[in-house]
């Protein structure tokens, strides 16, 4: 492949003009590197993009405020490959992105790819050439860029709109475009990439063994927590460190002074932010009864957890006659869920299952009529060591 002219973009005026570039342009490629190491949320620091006829490379570093840029690219269909992490960077700071997109990874787990695909091993089956990635590590932060590191950042983006057409074009033969489809339109969804930050206290340490009342004073521990870690740009641990917030949950402070149990909060935060952790354990603990959270649900007992991976091997079987992962017909969380609730009636189980209409549709039927005594799982062929599942009336 001829490698593409590249184009820098370092002013505002060169984003205007990149800007009506892509309006004139239905499908543009996309690729970010970002930092995530010291920040509350990854740092931008190179934006990619390809056209047909050459690529693009925009310094943020250089141009502050990319909006225009984000505007722009809602005009058009985003091609990239794995975007959730890119996209979430746009969500995060401009609270937008692209609303069209067409990621390579999800459209090549369609075709039998499996979920996690590289960009370099797709480029090497459908394009038949071989990526250099040197500087998968590399900062940057650093100006100016090297010239591997030029060659490395177009690379990312140089193959996928001729990916894009080649993908299409096996999925609508294979009749799974629309499928494809469906499953790349929840990445313009803006929403995806709004964290649920009521429900972001259960991802500490110890969560899970709580009282509700403890689980309160977690939640406000953790809100404080982010709203000083978002103020100066820095990892939440950074503030307090997660082991620590779930120690001041089980301690619920009453006074400043008994902050000095935890040796791990050291004094500069028992100084700066000692009385706000005790206001935020006074709300919690001024909460009526029917308003604390709930907690978590408990892990499947042996019975329903066996239910959940009777139903997981029909998921799986489905699964491989259709050449696609299993993970992504159905979430082992779906299963977990029909497994508790063991809904009464097809409609409450396809509820609680909660899929897109073309899952229900290959696996609706079958997993409803397992669960009713109408279908039965076998195994043949094992005397002969070659054994297969077989589903049975």
């Amino acid at each position: 492949m001829k490698a593409l002219p590249i184009e820098m973009v370092e002013t505002p005026e060169q984003v205007a003009l990149l800007c009506e570039r892509i309006a004139r342009s239905t499908h543009v490629a996309l690729d970010t590197e970002f930092h995530t190491e010291r920040t509350y949320s990854p740092r931008l620091m190179v934006v990619q993009l390809a056209f047909d006829e050459g690529a693009v490379i925009v310094d943020p570093l250089a141009v502050r405020d990319l909006r225009p840029l984000i505007d722009a690219l809602s005009s058009v269909t985003v091609v990239g490959h794995a975007l959730s992490s890119d996209l979430k960077i746009f969500a995060d700071r401009y609270d937008r992105v692209p609303a069209s997109i067409f990621d390579t990874q999800i459209a090549a787990a369609f075709l039998g790819y499996g979920m996690q695909i590289s960009l370099a091993d797709l480029v090497r089956d459908l394009e038949r050439l071989r990526l250099a990635k040197s500087q998968t590590v590399s900062d940057w932060s650093t100006r100016p860029l090297t010239p591997k590191q030029l060659d490395y950042l177009v690379d990312d983006v140089a193959h996928l709109l001729p990916m894009h057409r080649t993908l299409a074009s096996r999925l609508e033969a294979a009749g799974r475009l629309e499928w494809a489809a469906e499953e790349c339109a929840s990445l313009g969804d803006v929403e995806r990439y709004r964290g649920d930050e009521r429900r972001a206290y259960l991802r500490l340490p110890g969560a899970m063994r709580m009282s509700r009342r403890e689980l309160a004073v977690l939640s406000e521990i953790v809100k404080l927590r982010d709203e000083q870690a978002r103020a100066r740009d820095l990892p939440p641990k950074y503030i307090i460190p997660d082991d620590v917030v779930s120690g001041l949950a089980t301690l619920r402070p009453k006074r400043v002074e008994e902050l000095d149990q935890l040796r791990r909060l050291d004094a500069g935060v028992r100084r700066s932010l000692g009385a706000a952790v005790v206001e935020a354990v006074a709300r919690a603990e001024a909460l009526p009864e029917e308003q604390l959270p709930e907690r978590p649900a408990r892990p499947l007992g042996p019975s329903r957890d066996t239910l959940a991976a009777m139903m997981g091997v029909l998921v799986g079987e489905i699964a491989r006659e259709h050449e696609l992962p299993q993970s992504l017909l159905v979430p082992r969380a779906a299963l977990d869920r029909v497994a508790r609730e063991a809904p009464g009636d097809r409609a409450s189980f396809e509820r609680a299952l909660e899929l897109s209409h073309w899952r229900l549709a290959l696996v609706g039927d079958p997993l409803w009529r397992l669960l009713s005594g109408e279908l039965h799982l076998a195994i043949e062929g094992y005397a002969e060591r070659d054994p297969k599942i077989r589903l049975l009336p």
